[in-house]
């Protein structure tokens, strides 16, 4: 599945300045990124050597955020399962509008997990079969309209759902039979990480269709009569898209119930107790890496930047539904709770603990202020952009071609999230972490 370079494997100040772009955010973003310069920051020389219980407190606490945000990520999946069923039980566009408010639900807290994919290899090898995109809707089911696929897919238009057998070069698939393993093995077929069969994106797809709408207001818009069992189905092959559709539910719903076990307290042979047995100081530099990492290189690079550029609505995240404005709003809102030591869950409580802000404002409380500020300050722009959706004006809109305002607030939003992610970098300088990826650090402060 679709991954991203860490950002602690380049110089910041590069990718700042190419993803600011040019004018008053280049600016910006090379005086966020000269203090330090690059993501090998020094650690301060005054810098105490890190306290080891208050940082395996921080960490400890770092579990039970995850076990939370994934606790919620499987409780509002369920959720999506049963609108799901009681859709394909009684297809209607009542039924069909819950299973997609169920699917909004559901990304919420979801797009708060993604913050623990980097430095925690368990999530991220485990995340593509969830989160991947974007995706050759053409693999899965019909299309329409000017279907612009990745250049030399085999799969881009196989119909899963429209075929017993699928042709990929000199390959025949049996796919007879539509199965949540399946399904899965299909993911990335013939190479293409454009091929994607399963999770949030391909339920997104089978609920919403094809957005042909382009850069003008609307989402996706397939009928419930798709799922009709029998009489009255329209797209054709009604019985294998509601066997799809069951089919890659259930399995989002098993693999998100697979990560909670991953971060149970009291576990012997989980990844929860293997970071837990780790030094302190390494699962602090595994926050901080998350961090970085879901700032700058995914959300402020591949889910942003690239989409600006290219003006592309095939490159917006959650691009059939237009939900787009919500993912990037929760997944900074998840890099934020990580630093504060808190969350939000579903239910309206918020669950508080030890921090990493507590150990950076024990050794230098402007590095902390600086990075609150900067956490906050991205929390505004992409609210901008939230607020802009409600008001009508949604992500696919804002960065349309001859629309230079709505440019200008993603470049904002950008501009942010790049300057908090050198006060990331800061703040591990300040608890003397001089390498931030976990797979080439010393483990030496």
């Amino acid at each position: 599945m679709l991954r991203t370079p860490s950002w602690a494997t380049a110089t910041l100040l590069a990718v700042a300045v190419s993803l600011a772009g040019c004018g008053e955010d280049q600016k910006t973003a090379e005086q966020a990124a000269t203090a330090p310069a690059t993501s090998q920051a020094q650690p301060a020389a005054s810098a105490p050597k890190l306290d080891e219980q208050a940082a395996k407190a921080v960490v400890s606490h770092y579990a039970d955020l995850a076990l939370a945000v994934f606790s919620d990520a499987h409780a509002t999946g369920v959720k999506l399962q049963q609108a799901v069923d009681a859709l394909l039980a009684n297809p209607s566009d009542a039924t069909l509008q819950a299973a997609r408010e169920a699917w909004l639900a559901a990304r919420v807290p979801y797009m708060q997990t993604e913050v623990f994919r980097f430095g925690n290899s368990v999530v991220d090898d485990w995340e593509g079969q969830l989160n991947a995109w974007p995706l050759d809707e053409g693999l899965i089911d019909y299309v329409k309209g000017d279907y612009q696929h990745a250049l030399g897919n085999p799969g881009a238009t196989a119909n899963i759902i429209a075929n017993r057998e699928v042709q990929v070069g000199e390959d025949k698939l049996d796919v007879s039979e539509i199965t949540g393993e399946k399904l899965a093995s299909l993911n990335e077929l013939a190479g293409s990480e454009a091929n994607v069969a399963t999770g949030y994106h391909a339920i997104e797809f089978l609920l919403w269709g094809q957005d042909l709408n382009g850069s003008n207001p609307g989402a996706g818009q397939r009928p419930a009569s798709d799922f009709i069992d029998g009489e009255g189905c329209t797209g054709g092959n009604c019985d294998r898209r509601r066997t799809y559709l069951k089919a890659v539910t259930d399995l989002l719903v098993s693999d998100l119930a697979e990560m909670v076990g991953q971060w149970q307290a009291g576990v012997a042979d989980n990844y929860r107790a293997t970071l837990e047995a780790e030094s302190a100081q390494n699962g602090v530099r595994k926050m901080l890496f998350g961090m970085g990492s879901l700032s700058l290189g995914e959300l402020a690079g591949e889910r942003m930047k690239v989409a600006l550029e290219a003006n592309s609505t095939e490159d917006e995240h959650d691009c059939f539904s237009d939900n787009t404005h919500n993912s990037h709003f929760y997944n900074a809102k998840g890099i934020r709770n990580i630093y504060l030591g808190e969350y939000q869950r579903v239910d309206g409580s918020t669950l508080k603990g030890a921090s990493l802000a507590s150990l950076v404002q024990a050794v230098d409380p402007q590095v902390d202020s600086t990075l609150k500020t900067d956490l906050e300050t991205t929390e505004a722009k992409l609210q901008v952009l939230v607020q802009s959706a409600a008001d009508g004006e949604a992500f696919d809109q804002l960065i349309a071609a001859d629309n230079s305002a709505g440019q200008e607030k993603v470049r904002a939003a950008i501009a942010a999230l790049v300057k908090q992610t050198a006060a990331i970098e800061q703040a591990a300088a300040t608890l003397g972490i001089s390498d931030l990826n976990p797979d080439t650090a010393d483990h030496q402060f």
